[in-house]
């Protein structure tokens, strides 16, 4: 087995791989590729020139959550962190692609962007699209959430999954961008974010991350 994952750390969707392989004990190696200027040989893995991308000896695909099923089909990895079940696994499913379509343009493409990558490409945040996410769009998302999780731990069974990863990734990137859930509004959601980055795996790539942070505000 020869795994590479391509991408770039900060990246919600590269991460939530690397956090896959993580918890799945899986070893790979991750070569660095930016979401924009992509050499192009990474059109060969990716066409649409989007990240991440993996490769396995001669094998490619391309999709977070397609190389996250490739890896459960193909290495049997990470069987909890689909679900138990065909109601399980579908819910699994449905709430990544909603981390992933829904939370992803606020957390990571509105706040993160405007608050972290801007700055450091010398561009000026856009306050107001900041706001506009953190208070009339993104609270109707966590009120979601927050009910559909209730008392439980988790948001599929009684095990850390794939949903809860995907969420977790939005959330580090509003955590980058300066934003943290309000804990008296969305406890149950404020403590499952707090479960999942205290996890091994979380906390194996996140150094990582606040360095690059560090380098990218010139406070490194």
């Amino acid at each position: 087995m020869s795994l590479t994952l391509y991408g770039a750390p900060l990246s919600p969707f590269v991460r939530k791989v690397r956090l896959y392989l993580l918890e799945s004990g899986l070893d790979y190696q991750l070569e660095i590729v930016l979401p924009f200027g992509q050499p192009d040989w990474y059109y060969d893995l990716n066409p649409l020139g989007r990240i991440p991308a993996l490769k396995d000896g001669d094998f490619s695909l391309a999709d977070s959550s397609v190389i996250c099923q490739y890896l459960h089909d193909k290495y049997a990895a990470g069987a909890n962190l689909l679900g138990s079940g065909a109601e399980q696994r579908a819910q699994v499913r449905w709430l990544e692609k909603y981390a992933d379509y829904e939370l992803a343009p606020l957390c990571t493409f509105a706040v993160f962007r405007n608050r972290a990558l801007k700055p450091s490409m010398g561009q000026p945040c856009d306050e107001a699209a900041v706001r506009s996410a953190l208070e009339d769009k993104l609270p109707r998302h966590f009120d979601y959430l927050e009910k559909l999780l209730g008392s439980a731990d988790f948001l599929v069974g009684a095990s850390p999954t794939l949903a809860d990863l995907a969420l977790c990734c939005q959330l580090i990137n509003m955590e980058h961008g300066g934003e943290r859930l309000d804990p008296r509004r969305w406890p149950g959601l404020a403590g499952l974010y707090a479960r999942i980055r205290a996890r091994p795996s979380v906390q194996a790539v996140l150094p990582g991350e606040q360095k690059m942070l560090a380098r990218m505000s010139g406070k490194a």
